[in-house]
């Protein structure tokens, strides 16, 4: 395991519209905001297709989430690139797995804050 408590991990991604189409497929969610453009021709993402970029860390890193927290400050459009800052804030090895506590914070190219939360679980 290379994280350790005090690491920040950054990561960026700009999403589509063919995200949005492809995640509708997943839970369903057909709400109108995603399904029709506003008048600058962008359709608003999911909160949980944005909610997947502090998730990815876990991916890399094995981790096995327990608690997962976000809050939804504003709305990601298509065509918005999202910086996602994951701040490793504790890491407690067990007997068989390490315990993690993360926070994360998500900005888009204007430096404003859309999505904010934390998680915790186990590194497997």
């Amino acid at each position: 395991m290379s994280l350790k408590a005090g690491d920040i991990v950054r990561f960026e991604r700009t999403f589509t519209l063919n995200d949005v189409e492809l995640f509708i497929k997943i839970p369903g969610d057909e709400g109108i905001h995603h399904m029709n453009p506003d008048a600058q021709g962008r359709v608003v993402i999911q909160g949980l297709l944005t909610a997947t970029l502090p998730t990815k860390v876990g991916g890399d890193n094995n981790v096995l989430a327990r608690h997962m927290d976000f809050e939804f400050l504003k709305p990601v459009y298509t065509g918005d690139t999202i910086t996602c800052e994951v701040t490793i804030d504790q890491l407690e090895p067990k007997e068989k797995r390490t315990s993690i506590v993360a926070s994360f914070r998500c900005h888009n190219q204007y430096n404003t804050l859309v999505l904010k939360g934390g998680f915790s679980g186990v590194i497997l």
